[in-house]
């Protein structure tokens, strides 16, 4: 086992259990508890932590090679989940088996990267042609295109975009030359202002009216209480006023705390904008040793991609840092004005339900990665 993958997840992991109580307090409570919002949520963080141990080192003892094979079934059921979703009377699209609400696109993103480790590696078995760049291009394109432009069409922005960098991530591992690299990305920068200008308004007028919001923000800087980019304007000045220690945890109104006045979009905060209660809370120190720890998480990925045994876990391993490092970025950088506001969780730390157990699926697959990475060696 790589124990350092596993000390630095449980880290995260435990600093959200404490992260997601201050930011969930303003919270009711289900069926009236005796206990505040926060205690609740952060118990129930504390459930599926448990829960995900299980999922993580399960995934973890079991090789990987077996697991991959279920890629494209799940892939499949992930795109069958996405347009069942789509018909759901819910604004972010979720779905409810039982007691379990969910996001199809967050599993449907878990499961891509694992087709798309699975056919890069394959295909080229049945036919030499399916191992030329362009096949692999398309292969790819077709992967990552439909579930994108579907997600699209439900109006979440954030969970499309985190597809671009898995995609990229995969071409560039997958071996697809750099010339071909940069034709693509001549094309979509050519295609980008028909996409925002003619495309995105009639697919998501949520998402052009934020990106709009974003860049009055950066250009007016005051708002007023009514005015759309009211949240990016007071998540932003929390960050920025906290200072290198910030006014510590759970932090109350007479300590200048915006979250104790509702200043953060309190309804979200332990999800979507927990990095915002984190660094007006913790400060700069607090801020960068979150950001420290995950970056040791994707390097800790990253190493264990080079000893990878064949190309699908180094494929599956690219994915997993792609999709964290992507709701890593959009996350903390809609906190401090570097993004559009699109809400989507941080990996581990934020209440994110079965997204901490989806987080902890794709580490126990690099774990797995890891553990077998020479068992063709010995076989051999």
């Amino acid at each position: 086992m790589n124990w350092v993958l596993v000390f630095t997840m449980y880290a995260l992991l435990i600093f959200g259990v404490f992260a997601i109580e201050s930011a969930a307090r303003h919270l009711s409570v289900p069926g009236d508890l005796p206990m505040t919002g926060g205690q609740y949520y952060a118990g129930m963080h504390k459930k599926w932590m448990l829960l995900g141990t299980i999922v993580y080192f399960g995934t973890a003892l079991i090789d990987y090679r077996w697991v991959r094979w279920l890629g494209v079934p799940m892939y499949l059921a992930g795109i069958v989940l996405m347009v069942m979703a789509m018909g759901v009377d819910d604004e972010v699209h979720r779905l409810k088996i039982g007691p379990i609400s969910f996001q199809p696109a967050q599993v449907a993103i878990a499961s891509g990267i694992i087709a798309i480790a699975t056919l890069t590696q394959d295909l080229p078995k049945l036919h030499r042609w399916l191992g030329e760049p362009m096949a692999r291009v398309a292969i790819i394109a077709l992967l990552t295109g439909v579930p994108f432009l579907m997600v699209v069409k439900m109006g979440d922005m954030g969970s499309a975009l985190v597809w671009l960098p898995v995609a990229v991530v995969a071409l560039l591992i997958g071996g697809v030359p750099w010339r071909y690299m940069t034709f693509l990305s001549a094309i979509v920068a050519g295609v980008l202002p028909i996409v925002y200008f003619v495309l995105l308004p009639s697919v998501s007028e949520r998402g052009t009216e934020r990106i709009s919001s974003y860049l009055e923000t950066l250009e007016n800087g005051y708002v007023t209480k009514n005015d759309d980019n009211w949240a990016a304007y007071w998540v932003s000045t929390a960050v920025g006023k906290a200072g290198w220690k910030g006014g510590g945890w759970n932090a109350t109104e007479e300590r200048g705390s915006l979250h104790d006045k509702r200043y953060i979009p309190w309804k979200t905060a332990h999800n979507d904008f927990i990095f915002a209660v984190i660094a007006e809370e913790q400060g700069f120190r607090g801020g960068l040793v979150l950001i420290s720890g995950f970056a040791l998480l994707l390097i800790q990925c990253l190493f264990i991609a080079f000893y990878s045994r064949d190309l699908a876990g180094r494929l599956i391993v690219g994915g997993v840092v792609g999709l964290f490092f992507a709701h890593m970025f959009e996350n903390i950088g809609m906190c401090i004005l570097l993004t559009p506001i699109t809400g989507i969780p941080l990996p581990l730390v934020s209440y994110s339900g079965t997204f901490v157990i989806i987080c902890m699926f794709l580490l126990g697959l690099v774990q797995s990665i890891w553990v077998h990475r020479s068992k063709y060696v010995e076989e051999g």
